[in-house]
């Protein structure tokens, strides 16, 4: 099985999906190797840039080839760039003889659908993260094997630390992980806080991430006077983010448009409760006022009263945070992940049936 996906040392959703699945218990029933695509986690020139992409794809030939790839599991995102790489490599392997795994992690579906249609009736399997997904690739594509797969994560490390949950009177403690994009809505998180303090709720924010958001995140928290309010921690894996975790008692992630974001499954796993938006499959995950909070896409004054419910009713915040690691644990395990791409592995490995002719 070889697996498509950035560097093992990036920082992105897809890393994080690529590596579970790669110290899963996946790589003792079948051999999995990571083949790198993408620019994340390289250091090279634009020339070198231009240079790898025009020779990955006979990269990913000899690969299939000498390694005897039975399936290759390609994961792509439906944005310019990612999606016509990745369908030469589908091409690719497919004229190697490999049997295809498609999964896709987020996009915008309509911006692709006339080069789609043709095109997804190529891979063996169509993987994708949630149910509103499934339904909009099966209209697509109705004879297409599409399949949800939503994303599982490893709970261990976020039951490691005990919680240690703000008393009412103290400040919520509001905290955002991941890249620093824009399409993650980080500006409304911060106007919001900003209208939450004015009207006289006690929060702070941590902001653990990079990327090419940060110096006008910074600028806005300056303008804003909320400095000693919101703090920049830089990019936080492994041990110190199942930490930072166990120190927070909401997550805000108000994207534009999510997949199944990381984040998410392993906030709820440490007992943070989520002020999310309804994108994606984030309402496959979490509940409307059973898991946490929903809100409108880039509406503050919604941001800002969520936020202020929450820090006013801190009962409702730990029945909330005790049903969010029962959702993770019970739903969205690496154990369950796995065994749903053993099951998928196996049956696209198994030979295909010959029809004689009478």
């Amino acid at each position: 099985m070889l697996l498509l996906g950035p560097s093992r040392d990036a920082l992105s959703g897809v890393t994080t999906h690529v590596n579970s699945l790669l110290d899963s218990r996946l790589a003792g029933e079948f051999a999995l190797e990571h083949f790198q695509v993408g620019s994340e986690g390289r250091a090279e020139s634009a020339a070198a840039r231009w240079l790898r992409l025009a020779a990955s794809p006979f990269a990913l030939a000899a690969a299939v080839l000498r390694r005897g790839a039975a399936v290759v599991h390609l994961n792509t995102s439906l944005n310019a760039k990612a999606w016509w790489r990745d369908l030469v490599y589908l091409l690719v392997a497919k004229a190697c003889g490999a049997r295809v795994v498609l999964q896709v992690h987020g996009g915008a579906l309509d911006r692709f659908v006339f080069v789609l249609r043709a095109a997804l009736r190529w891979p063996d399997a169509v993987v994708v993260l949630s149910r509103r997904e499934h339904d909009a690739w099966r209209r697509l594509v109705p004879r297409q094997n599409v399949i949800v797969l939503p994303n599982g994560i490893d709970c261990a490390p976020y039951l490691k630390y005990k919680r240690t949950p703000s008393a009412s009177g103290e400040p919520l403690r509001l905290v955002y992980i991941g890249r620093l994009a824009p399409a993650k809505g980080l500006a409304e998180t911060i106007e919001a806080l900003a209208l939450a303090r004015s009207n006289g709720v006690a929060a702070r924010l941590v902001i653990a991430g990079s990327g090419p958001e940060e110096a006008g995140l910074r600028a806005m928290v300056r303008d804003l006077s909320l400095e000693s309010e919101v703090r920049f921690s830089g990019p936080s894996v492994g041990e110190e983010k199942a930490r930072l975790l166990s120190q927070a008692d909401v997550l805000c992630l108000a994207s534009y448009s999510e997949g199944m974001p990381y984040a998410l499954l392993e906030a709820m796993a440490a007992g943070v409760v989520p002020i999310v938006t309804p994108v994606g499959g984030i309402p496959d995950v979490a509940q409307d006022g059973v898991h946490g909070a929903f809100v409108p896409v880039r509406d503050c004054d919604a941001l800002a009263q969520a936020i202020a419910a929450l820090a006013r009713d801190r009962a409702a915040l730990a029945r909330m945070s005790a049903a969010c690691r029962k959702q993770i644990a019970g739903a969205y395990s690496i154990e369950r992940v796995t065994a749903d791409f053993s099951s998928l592995y196996s049956s696209l490995c198994a030979p295909r049936e010959v029809t004689w002719a009478p």
